[in-house]
């Protein structure tokens, strides 16, 4: 119960999802922890906001606060990391950048403001918050960056004649994005091999239903196709308390559950989640 205990955490989209759900499991685990949205409160129509994950990772005990910026926005997204290392005590051990923008649509016709939104938010920002924590983390000779990826960027359709479903069709931005992601996270892990600083992107085996995921496929995709909230959070942990020389990796959350034989369990580390590495409906 106590594997991060005393550890500097900042996980970036933490309003919902994949995001909440970390921040919640690094609290349960003794961390201490920055999450980071557009706002604290609810501001879209999708569930879940900073104050409700503020609430959820309390109960734990450990110092866990919410930071608003716009990863979008370079001058608002600056704000996030001075500000959690004076919430945070001058340190951070751990960046996990989560947060991204999924803007699905065609690339005949997509605009150039959602093309930028998607770079910045996806490429841009994690970039930038990795170098903002990378100096400290060399000092102390210790610290872990993870980048949250997809497996869309490596979805290429091809050859013809091409048989591709509609989200696969629209979905060419966002995996060139992450393919982006991938690369520079490798060129990082790289550089910074033999600093105690480690590099590494994760992404899910399968469909993670997070609430953007369930608004935008919920009800067609089989359960026996969807992972498991807790497992994507598991394959995200081994990453973040890994060993030196494990980084520059772009690594798929539950191939790594498997090749390191980790049990799964449940957001608040009590026990092994009943349904292991897909959704439990019990």
């Amino acid at each position: 119960m106590n594997r991060f205990q005393g550890r500097k955490v900042v996980v970036t989209g933490s309003s919902r999802g994949i995001g909440a759900a970390l921040a919640e499991r690094f609290a349960a685990e003794g961390a201490d922890v920055v999450v980071t949205a557009r706002t604290v409160d609810k501001h879209d129509h999708l569930a879940g906001s900073l104050s409700e994950t503020l609430e959820r990772c309390r109960r734990y005990g450990t110092v866990v606060e919410a930071v608003a910026a716009d990863l979008g926005d370079g001058d608002s997204r600056a704000t996030i990391i001075p500000q959690a290392l004076a919430i945070l005590d001058g340190r951070i051990d751990i960046l996990v950048n989560n947060a991204a923008a999924a803007i699905y649509a065609s690339s005949l016709t997509y605009p150039l403001k959602r093309r930028r939104i998607s770079f910045e938010v996806n490429v841009h920002a994690p970039v930038d918050l990795a170098q903002a924590v990378i100096p400290g983390m060399v000092e102390r000779g210790e610290g872990w960056i993870v980048n949250v990826s997809s497996a869309s960027s490596k979805l290429v359709a091809g050859p013809a004649p091409f048989k591709i479903s509609e989200t696969a069709s629209t979905i060419a931005v966002y995996g060139s994005s992450k393919a982006a992601l991938n690369r520079i996270s490798n060129a990082l892990g790289v550089e910074l091999y033999g600093t105690g600083v480690r590099v590494n992107t994760v992404e899910p085996r399968a469909a993670v239903m997070s609430e953007g995921a369930e608004a935008l496929v919920g009800g067609r995709i089989a359960d026996d196709l969807i992972e498991s909230m807790e497992a994507m959070v598991e394959g995200t942990l081994v990453l973040c308390d890994c060993p030196p020389e494990r980084t520059g990796g772009i690594h798929v959350s539950l191939d790594l559950l498997d090749e390191l034989g980790v049990t799964v369990m449940e957001l608040d580390g009590s026990a092994p989640y009943p349904g292991g590495q897909r959704v439990h409906r019990g």
